[in-house]
C-alpha cells in the first residue's frame, strides 16, 4: 500500500502495521524459544495470547478496509485489537514487576508434568523436569526483561489501533 493510500485508509495502514510488527514479535519470541533455548514461563506463554488474536484480526480489518466495508466493523476491529494489546501491557508490566521482585507471581510458575510413564520411572522422570521461573529473567538488554521488552510493543500497538479507529472515524 503507497503512503498516500494509507492517508486515505488509516484502518488498512494501521492494521497493516499492527499485522507486520505483532507477527514480528511473536517471530522474536519464537527464536528465543527454539533457537536459544529460553523456554517461556506460563506468563509469557499467556502473553502470547494478545498477538494470536490480533495479528490475524488485524489481517481481516486491513483486507476489509481496502473493500469499504462499514466503517463501524473497521472500529470494532480496531477497538478490540487496541483492548487486546492493552491488556497484553498490563499483563506485562505484572510479569516485569514479578521479576524485579515487586510483588509475589503465581503458584502455577513452575514447569508441565506429563506423562511421567510408569512408577518406577517416576524419579528418573522428576529430576529432568524443568521448572520455568516466572520470576527471574531468562534474558535483558539495557535492564529490561522480554516482559518488559512486550510492555512497550503492546502499548505501541495498542496506540496504532487507537490512531487509526481515531483517524478512520474522522473520515467523511
Amino acid at each position: 500500500m503507497r503512503a498516500g493510500a494509507t492517508m486515505r485508509n488509516p484502518a488498512a495502514g494501521a492494521a497493516i502495521t499492527i499485522a507486520v510488527v505483532g507477527a514480528a514479535a511473536i517471530l522474536g519470541a519464537f527464536f528465543f524459544q527454539y533457537q536459544l533455548g529460553l523456554a517461556p514461563c506460563p506468563l509469557c506463554l499467556e502473553q502470547r495470547i494478545a498477538y494470536y488474536f490480533s495479528i490475524p484480526l488485524a489481517l481481516i480489518v486491513a483486507f476489509t478496509a481496502a473493500r469499504g466495508v462499514p466503517r463501524a466493523l473497521l472500529l470494532a476491529g480496531l477497538a478490540l485489537i487496541a483492548l487486546a494489546m492493552l491488556v497484553n501491557a498490563t499483563l506485562g508490566v505484572y510479569h516485569a514487576g514479578i521479576e524485579w521482585k515487586f510483588w509475589p507471581g503465581p503458584a502455577d510458575c513452575s514447569g508441565p508434568v506429563t506423562g511421567l510413564g510408569r512408577a518406577s520411572d517416576l524419579m528418573r522422570q522428576l529430576q529432568n523436569v524443568s521448572v520455568v521461573r516466572c520470576d527471574e529473567a531468562a534474558w535483558r538488554l539495557l535492564g529490561l526483561s522480554l516482559a518488559g521488552y512486550n510492555v512497550l510493543i503492546s502499548a505501541a500497538l495498542a496506540a496504532i489501533a487507537v490512531w487509526g479507529a481515531l483517524r478512520t472515524r474522522r473520515l467523511v
